[in-house]
C-alpha cells in the first residue's frame, strides 16, 4: 500500500499500548505512518509508561519523527502530506474540540489542516464519557463530511456505564475502507 497515514494520539494514556500496536501493524502491512501526539501525549509520564519511551518506541517504528507541536502539524494539509489522519485514542477532550472548531493542539491542527483539504479522518474514541457530555460530540462528527469512526463498544457497562472505547484491532480493516470512503459497520458494538 502506498497510502501516507497521519497516526495521532491523544491523552488516554491506558490505550496508548494498543495504540501503539497497531501503528506497527499499518506499518508492517506497507503504509507510511507519520506520528502525531498532542503536547500532553508528548509530554506527560503516567502510571502506563514514560512519554519519552513511546515517543522513542513510535519512531523506531515509523522511522518518522513525531510531531507534536501546533506549528509542526500545520503544513499537513497545504503539503498534503496524508491521505488518512487516524486519532487513535480520540478522548472525549478532543471529541469535543473537533466538532466545535477548537484548534489548540497539534491533533486538532492536523484534523484540521488536514479536512480543509477535504482528506478523510478517522476516529477511534477512548472516553469515559461517550455517552454522557461526549455523546453530543460524537453525534455533531458522525454527521460531518470526511470524518469517520472506528466501531465502538460500552468498555465496562457497570463500573464505567457512559464509557465507550474504540475496537483499536479493527482500524487497518477501518483503513481501507475509509480510503473508499466508506464508515464500517456497525458503528456501536455489543
Amino acid at each position: 500500500m502506498n497510502a501516507t497515514i497521519g497516526f495521532a494520539m491523544c491523552g488516554s494514556f491506558c490505550t496508548f499500548s494498543r495504540a501503539v500496536a497497531q501503528i506497527e501493524r499499518l506499518k508492517d502491512e506497507g503504509y507510511n505512518v507519520i506520528p502525531i501526539m498532542s503536547e500532553t501525549a508528548a509530554g506527560v509520564d503516567t502510571r502506563f509508561g514514560a512519554a519519552r519511551d513511546y515517543i522513542d518506541r513510535i519512531e523506531k517504528i515509523t522511522g518518522n519523527n513525531v510531531i507534536s507541536s501546533i506549528r509542526g502539524a500545520e503544513p499537513i494539509g497545504p503539503k498534503k502530506m496524508c491521505d488518512l489522519i487516524i486519532v487513535a485514542p480520540c478522548t472525549g477532550n478532543t471529541l469535543a474540540k473537533l466538532a466545535l472548531g477548537i484548534t489548540d493542539s497539534a491533533v486538532t491542527m492536523a484534523v484540521k489542516s488536514h479536512l480543509r483539504i477535504n482528506r478523510p479522518t478517522l476516529l477511534c474514541v477512548a472516553s469515559n464519557d461517550g455517552l454522557g457530555a461526549s455523546a453530543q460530540n460524537i453525534g455533531r462528527l458522525l454527521n460531518t463530511k470526511n470524518i469517520f469512526f472506528v466501531p465502538m463498544s460500552q468498555d465496562d457497562y457497570v463500573n464505567k456505564p457512559k464509557s465507550l472505547v474504540g475496537h483499536f484491532e479493527l482500524i487497518p480493516e477501518c483503513v481501507e475502507k475509509v480510503l473508499k470512503g466508506v464508515q464500517p459497520q456497525p458503528i456501536f458494538r455489543g
